[in-house]
C-alpha cells in the first residue's frame, strides 16, 4: 500500500515540480561534489605545495567553519529577493570558488578561497530544501525529504567515480596539474544555474508572501515572535550538533581505519557499499517517516545504528566489513533523510529559508573539530580507531535519540504558508 501511494504521488506531480526538486537535488548533490573532490586531493595539494597534510587538511576546517555565514547570507537574500534567483547565484558562487582553488599558488591563498567556497557551500542546502518543500506536495513529503538529503552521498560517490575513473591518467605539472584539473572540472556545476533560470519557477509560497507583503503597511520582522522560536532553535543546533558528529564520526576516518586491516582496492570496494547502504537508509527511513512520524523514524534509525558496531568495527573481511557499513550508514544516513522535512516543518514560515540551514550548519561548525580530536584520541588509547569510532557512535546515537525525543515534531505542516 505504501508504494503504490508513493507512485501515485510521484505521478501526481506536475511538470514544474517535477523540474523544481531536480534543480534542488542536483544544486545538492554537485555541492558536494566540489566538496568532495578536495577530500579525494589532499595529498597531491599538499606535495604541490610543499606541505605536510595536516596543514593542507585545514582547508577543511575552514569550508566547515564558513558554512554558517553562508546559511545565513543566502537564506536572508532567499527571504528577500525569492528561493529561485537565490539558488542560482549560490551554485555560480560554489562553482567559481571551486574554480578559482584550481589556481592558487599558495597554501594561504587557497585556504582563503576554500572558506569563500564554504560560505557558498553553507548557504546552498537551506535554501534548495525550502524551494524543494515549499513546491512540492505534503503527501509524499518524507520520501523527497530522504532523496534530497541523499544528494550528499550521491556527490560523493560521483566525485570518487571520477577520482577513479580519470585520476590516475593525468600528469600534467603546473597549473595542469591532476588536482588542479579536478577542481576544474568542479566548475561545471554552474550550467545547473542556466536550467534553474529556464525551468524552475519560484516558490508558490514563497510567491504568495511577496503579494501579501505588496498589499500590507511595511513593518519589521516580529521580533517577540522570532523570541518565541528561540528555544526550538537551540535545541534544533544541538540536536544538529549531535546529528553532524553521528555521520562525520562514523565516516570520515573511517578509510584510515579500512586501510590497517585492508588493502587499497578493498577500501574503495567498502566505502562505496556503505555508501550505497547511506544512498538507500535516506530514502527508506524517509519515506517510512510519513507513517510512523518524524521522530519515532529518526530515534529508532539512531538505536538500531548500535548493534551495527561490532560489525561495521570488528570484522576483519572485506565482505563483512562492507555489509557492516552498508547497514551502518543505512541508519545513520536513515536518521539523516528525515532532517530536511523535520526541520523545514519546526522552521517559523517568515524564515523558513534561513531557519534550517542555519541550524544545519551550525551543527556542522560545532563538529568542526570531530576528525581531528578522533585522530588524536586513536593515537593515545590502545583500542585505535576502532574504539574511537565504536564509542562516538555509541555516544552520539543515544544523544540523537534523547534530543529527538525531547523536541517536538510537526508532520504534515503547511508549508505553502511564509507569513
Amino acid at each position: 500500500m505504501a508504494s503504490m501511494s508513493l507512485v501515485s504521488t510521484m505521478k501526481s506531480l506536475t511538470v514544474a515540480q517535477r523540474r523544481t526538486f531536480t534543480a534542488c537535488f542536483l544544486g545538492w548533490t554537485l555541492d558536494a561534489f566540489d566538496f568532495f573532490l578536495l577530500t579525494l586531493c589532499l595529498t597531491s595539494i599538499a606535495a604541490d605545495f610543499h606541505v605536510g597534510l595536516p596543514q593542507i587538511a585545514e582547508s577543511l576546517f575552514w569550508t566547515q567553519v564558513m558554512r554558517p555565514v553562508g546559511a545565513f547570507l543566502f537564506g536572508t537574500m532567499a527571504e528577500k529577493y525569492g528561493r529561485r534567483p537565490t539558488l542560482m547565484l549560490n551554485v555560480v558562487a560554489f562553482s567559481i570558488f571551486e574554480l578559482a582553488s584550481a589556481f592558487m599558488p599558495g597554501l594561504h591563498s587557497f585556504l582563503i578561497c576554500r572558506a569563500l567556497f564554504g560560505i557558498a557551500m553553507g548557504g546552498e542546502w537551506g535554501v534548495a530544501s525550502a524551494l524543494a518543500l515549499e513546491t512540492l506536495p505534503a503527501e509524499g513529503r518524507g520520501f523527497f525529504s530522504g532523496l534530497l538529503q541523499e544528494g550528499y552521498v550521491t556527490g560523493n560517490l560521483l566525485a570518487a567515480l571520477l577520482f577513479a575513473l580519470l585520476f590516475p591518467h593525468l600528469h600534467g605539472v603546473g597549473v595542469w596539474a591532476p588536482w588542479r584539473v579536478m577542481f576544474m572540472i568542479g566548475a561545471l556545476p554552474s550550467l545547473l544555474a542556466f536550467y534553474v533560470r529556464m525551468h524552475v519557477k519560484e516558490s508558490p509560497a514563497w510567491e504568495e508572501s511577496r503579494a501579501a507583503r505588496a498589499k500590507a503597511p511595511k513593518q519589521g520582522l516580529d521580533w517577540k515572535l522570532m523570541r518565541s522560536y528561540l528555544p526550538t532553535f537551540l535545541l534544533l543546533v544541538v540536536l544538529m550538533t549531535a546529528f553532524t558528529s553521528f555521520s562525520h564520526g562514523s565516516q570520515d576516518l573511517y578509510p584510515a581505519f579500512l586501510g590497517k586491516v585492508l588493502g587499497p582496492k578493498n577500501i574503495g570496494f567498502v566505502v562505496v557499499i556503505a555508501n550505497l547502504g547511506a544512498l538507500f537508509g535516506g530514502i527508506c527511513c524517509g519515506t517510512l517517516s510519513e507513517k510512523f512520524g518524524r521522530k519515532r523514524t529518526i530515534v529508532c534509525a539512531a538505536l538500531l545504528s548500535i548493534p551495527m558496531i561490532p560489525l561495521w568495527a570488528y570484522s576483519r573481511s572485506a565482505w563483512m566489513l562492507a555489509l557492516g557499513g552498508f547497514l551502518m550508514q543505512f541508519m545513520v544516513q536513515g536518521a539523516w533523510g528525515v532532517i530536511p522535512a523535520h526541520l523545514n516543518e519546526l522552521s517559523p514560515g517568515p524564515v523558513r529559508a534561513v531557519f534550517p540551514g542555519f541550524v544545519y550548519q551550525l551543527g556542522n561548525l560545532f563538529s568542526s573539530r570531530n576528525q581531528p580530536l578522533q585522530a588524536k584520541l586513536a593515537a593515545r588509547y590502545p583500542g585505535g580507531l576502532q574504539l574511537v569510532m565504536s564509542v562516538t557512535v555509541l555516544v552520539v546515537a543515544l544523544i540523537v535519540a534523547l534530543l529527538t525525543g525531547l523536541g517536538r515534531e510537526a508532520k504534515g505542516a503547511d508549508l505553502t504558508v511564509v507569513d
